[in-house]
């Protein structure tokens, strides 16, 4: 088990490189007078000259993102260019926002993909038919759409939760959950239909498998059967249709939090692409992909446990 966990984090650092490097190189290679667009366009040419040299842009290339890989190495991802924060406090104060978020809207997802999912393949007929039109229509509908249908029904006309806004889980647990129960929700829509469909399939092969009908015949009941064995087989490929949501829903978190008004870490990275920050968009997609392959490592340990075949192969 060791070294299949040495050989997913070694692969995990791989692809953290590559991602940042490439990540740099695209934004510095834009073409765009960085120093004058922070000065303005009535900043002189010595302050553009003496402002280029302060942000290091007056350097090759391979200097500068040399420069960049030793800060960040030790942790530090620099400053904005703009307003000269930290990115790692800009970080630290968005990414819980996008991560209270996410983590909530997927855990909706697998509970409801788990139950909807179960009970269309056990049931069959009516239930099933319900089911998988229930998903194709949240598969159809963008989350963005049921982000502004939920914002004006339930917020808006009957005052429910909150239509903008967040609070610290720290400040108040009921005020914050009910600032990301909205936005959670149009998350998990989605993520369901599709997790749901993979459920209901696995199940339905794990049900007609030979093992079932034996302990069935031994007298187990269906509940027994359904929770202590045919789930466990059926959940290797929703884990990984659960982890492949759980990046869709980190981009979904962009749009979503727009439309709540979330200081999040898409809010963060949307503001730094439009003015070409490049320091605080490079910090945040390296953070972004750091929790990937943190998500996809949880995924390979759950994938072990269930299979040991896995960590074998």
């Amino acid at each position: 088990m060791l070294v299949f966990l040495i050989r997913r984090i070694a692969a995990g650092a791989v692809l953290v490189v590559v991602v940042a490097t490439a990540t740099f190189l695209l934004l510095n290679l834009t073409g765009t007078d960085v120093a004058r667009n922070v000065l303005g366009e009535t900043a002189s040419q010595a302050a553009v000259t003496a402002k280029t040299h302060e942000l290091g842009l007056d350097q090759s290339l391979a200097e500068r993102y040399g420069h960049w890989a030793e800060q960040a190495l030790q942790g530090n991802l620099g400053s904005s260019w703009f307003t000269g924060d930290a990115v790692n406090q800009s970080l630290v104060d968005t990414l819980p926002v996008t991560l209270s978020v996410v983590l909530a809207g997927l855990l909706l997802a697998a509970v409801l993909s788990v139950a909807l999912g179960t009970a269309a393949a056990l049931r069959g007929g009516w239930v099933d038919r319900c089911v998988q039109f229930a998903a194709v229509l949240g598969t159809a509908v963008p989350s963005f759409l049921i982000a502004l249908i939920l914002a004006v029904t339930l917020a808006v006309r009957l005052g429910w939760l909150p239509a903008t806004g967040y609070v610290a889980l720290g400040a108040s647990g009921t005020d914050w959950l009910r600032s990301i129960t909205l936005p959670a929700v149009s998350l998990a829509v989605g993520a369901t239909a599709a997790t749901a469909m993979q459920v209901r399939g696995a199940m339905v092969d794990v049900l007609r498998a030979d093992f079932v009908r034996t302990l069935r015949s031994r007298g187990l009941s269906t509940r027994s059967v359904v929770l202590r064995h045919a789930l466990r087989n059926a959940a290797p490929p929703a884990l990984t249709v659960l982890a492949l949501q759980f990046i869709g829903l980190i981009g979904g978190a962009v749009v979503v939090e727009k439309v709540f008004g979330l200081p999040g870490i898409g809010t963060l990275a949307n503001s730094a692409a439009t003015r070409g920050d490049a320091p605080v968009l490079l910090g945040t997609v390296v953070v972004t992909v750091v929790i990937v392959v943190a998500v996809n490592l949880l995924l390979d340990i759950a994938y072990g446990w269930l299979n040991p075949k896995v960590r074998v192969s």
